[in-house]
């Protein structure tokens, strides 16, 4: 087995690396080799080792068996913002072959890799490099993640039309109770069944502790 899965969302903040971990410790709990990737992640502290993010540290820990930071988040920018905002600043070029081969690294000891983009699917990794691109180039499935919130059916469906346009596989997407107050939560997770083609592969909880291990038993993996 050595499959690639690529986690986009409806926007920023919806819950990505959350879903993202949850995965890992859902296939590590299959006896799988998991390992995650943030190829690119803005908003990063500098420490003694070098500038960190806090998403890939997330999947740097949930990974099994642990991988080098380096090949976890081959791009980290300091400035919380835009991706290519933060590397106009760093005065970094992002590209596409240092991702490539950071992820084969990966992929190298891994039985699936988790790779989380960056904000919603049509946000760039870089100046020219769209996040399709290097999904096409992983042969990766996507898996949605959805920010169950008013408005989320329009931007579910509108990125799953988005995903498919790009030429890419969508297999499955998850709900992150990003509202607690979201009124009629299970109309909406009716709605959302319905529109789109793909499986709900589970509903995370919302919980400002993030603890992905207790949410993992509520994902089920794609093709399960």
């Amino acid at each position: 087995m050595n499959q690639h899965w690529f986690v986009t969302g409806t926007d920023t903040g919806i819950g990505k690396t959350f879903a993202s971990t949850a995965l890992l410790h859902a296939l590590r709990a299959r006896g799988l080799r998991a390992v995650g990737m943030k190829p690119v992640a803005s908003g990063c502290d500098s420490t003694p080792a070098g500038w960190r993010n806090e998403d890939a540290l997330a999947l740097q820990a949930a990974s099994e068996p642990r991988p080098a930071y380096g090949d976890v988040n081959p791009f980290a920018l300091p400035a919380a913002t835009a991706p290519q905002l933060a590397a106009r600043e760093a005065g970094v070029v992002v590209s596409l072959p240092p991702l490539l081969s950071a992820h084969a690294r990966l992929a190298a000891n891994a039985d699936v890799t988790v790779v989380e983009g960056v904000g919603g699917w049509a946000a760039p990794l870089a100046d020219g490099l769209d996040q399709c691109e290097l999904v096409r180039a992983l042969d990766a499935s996507v898996v949605l993640v959805v920010g169950l919130r008013l408005g989320c059916l329009s931007h579910a469906r509108l990125t799953t039309r988005a995903i498919e346009a790009d030429g890419c596989r969508l297999v499955g997407w998850i709900g992150n109770r990003v509202d607690p107050a979201f009124d009629r939560l299970d109309d909406y997770l009716d709605l959302l069944r319905d529109a789109l083609p793909v499986p709900c592969l589970g509903v995370l909880p919302h919980d400002p502790r993030g603890d992905a291990v207790a949410a993992s038993r509520s994902l089920r993996l794609p093709g399960a």
